[in-house]
């Protein structure tokens, strides 16, 4: 299979403390996989280092085979990797109309134009009217962030993401503070889209984590414990220890 996302040797060291441990890991194209682990295994840290936010202080990452390792952040969106974050980071005052719209714009090139340019323009219109149906967003268009179910600003901050066009999305714990009732919706959308968008989902809940993903890798104190197919991931006795403190026979 074609890898869309890549790491060799990757290290991160704050100070003393080493938040990733030699990660070499491969996104296959088109693929739905999950990344997992206890608090403080290191997730983040690495999702960091995939987008630029911190460099690696070891190791490369490609994208689709090129070495993106030095590039800075927005280099790399321009490249094809997306993120969304822990924590939304939505204007608030703004309609999801105004944020896909100025998403669409900034990608094609209407910077700081974008309210001219979303108005006068058939296809981002279009372009908006399709992210907006994907994301189950239609009936909120014209209605203010900050005023929007927390379950629909999550779909809204993945549906900016996917306007950036990626080819690899990055889902840091797209589920958090979501009620229990709109998460399965919420990935059932994201594994709805085109598989030639590959996704990795950082998440906690498990049963998303089952129900969502065709791969899973886990990382335990920076390194990468173990990889398998969701079957192979859930029956791993070690897996099992690392989450619930089980004992493992030698």
């Amino acid at each position: 299979m074609t890898i869309a996302l890549e790491t060799k040797g990757l290290v991160k060291r704050f100070g003393g403390l080493q938040a990733t441990d030699n990660v070499s890991f491969q996104l296959q194209q088109g693929a739905r996989h999950a990344l997992i682990g206890p608090n403080g295994a290191g997730k983040t840290t690495f999702i960091n280092l995939l987008t630029g936010v911190i460099k690696p202080t070891a190791g490369q990452i490609f994208l689709e085979g090129q070495d993106i390792t030095g590039l800075r952040p927005e280099l790399r969106v321009q490249r094809g990797l997306a993120r969304t974050f822990q924590i939304n980071q939505l204007f608030p005052a703004m309609t999801p109309l105004e944020t896909i719209g100025l998403a669409v714009s900034e990608r094609t090139g209407g910077g700081r134009d974008w309210w001219r340019v979303t108005g006068s323009r058939r296809e981002i219109i279009d372009e908006i009217v399709e992210i907006a149906q994907r994301f189950r967003l239609t009936d909120v268009l014209d209605e203010k962030t900050s005023n929007l179910a927390y379950g629909k600003q999550r779909l809204l901050e993945i549906a900016v993401a996917f306007a950036c066009r990626p080819r690899v999305l990055l889902l840091d714990e797209p589920a958090a503070g979501v009620p229990e009732a709109e998460r399965h919706e919420l990935l059932a959308t994201v594994a709805a889209l085109p598989r030639d968008v590959s996704v990795l989902l950082i998440e906690h809940d498990m049963d998303l984590v089952f129900s969502f993903a065709d791969r899973i890798t886990v990382m335990v104190n920076g390194a990468l414990f173990t990889e398998g197919t969701v079957e192979e991931v859930s029956t791993d006795p070690r897996v099992r220890a690392v989450y619930l403190g089980e004992s493992v026979d030698e």
